[in-house]
């Protein structure tokens, strides 16, 4: 299976054929963005894409937020889009050479964006990531998607039998408000770090 590298991303950017943006910060996300009361806390947005998560944190005064991307063409539009959004927290790069650390990693269409046999790299590369008792919350998706390129869903029990060594299971459930277009098909996680 090919790694989907930059110049994938990129020019699906390009043509714009970017079908897992929404447009607006994913409603899961946003709910549980909205009961943090913590604005110092160190948030990243791997595979962050457009960004609205981030946007929206910035928005309600987080002053920590890192996005990160493989693909430059999504930073851009951060930028156009958020003027005032940290230059230095809008990282053109690969996510598993990033080596800082964070309190919270958002988790929004980046697991289903990797080949299936990162999965276990990215597993580790969270933990890595996130400083002790730091969190990785999200929506993965469960049902089958696609086999041969992005994105990858997996079943619920793959994903608890990769994460369980790293990490505890605070929520781990079906996703009660999801978009319309993927009721059904999304879990929501709170993951903390062991």
């Amino acid at each position: 299976m090919a790694l989907f590298n930059k110049e994938f991303w990129t020019d699906l950017y390009q043509k714009n054929q970017i079908g897992w943006d929404i447009g607006s910060p994913s409603i899961p996300l946003k709910d549980y963005i909205d009961q943090l009361k913590d604005k110092n806390l160190s948030i990243l947005i791997p595979g962050a894409g457009n960004a609205y998560e981030a946007e929206y944190l910035f928005n309600k005064g987080f002053k920590h937020v890192v996005a990160i991307d493989i693909s430059l063409e999504p930073l851009i539009n951060i930028q156009n889009r958020i003027p005032n959004f940290p230059k230095e927290n809008l990282i053109y790069g690969n996510f598993f050479e990033h080596h800082q650390q964070y309190d919270l990693i958002l988790e929004q269409t980046f697991f289903c964006a990797l080949s299936p046999f990162l999965r276990e790299n990215y597993v580790n590369h969270m933990h890595q990531l996130l400083k002790p008792k730091g969190k990785l919350i999200g929506v993965v998706f469960t049902s089958p998607l696609n086999s041969d390129i992005p994105p990858f869903a997996a079943t619920k029990e793959e994903y608890v039998n990769l994460f369980k060594s790293k990490f505890y299971f605070n929520v781990f459930e079906n996703c009660y408000n999801s978009i319309k277009p993927r009721q059904g098909r999304e879990l929501f996680m709170i993951l903390e770090k062991i």
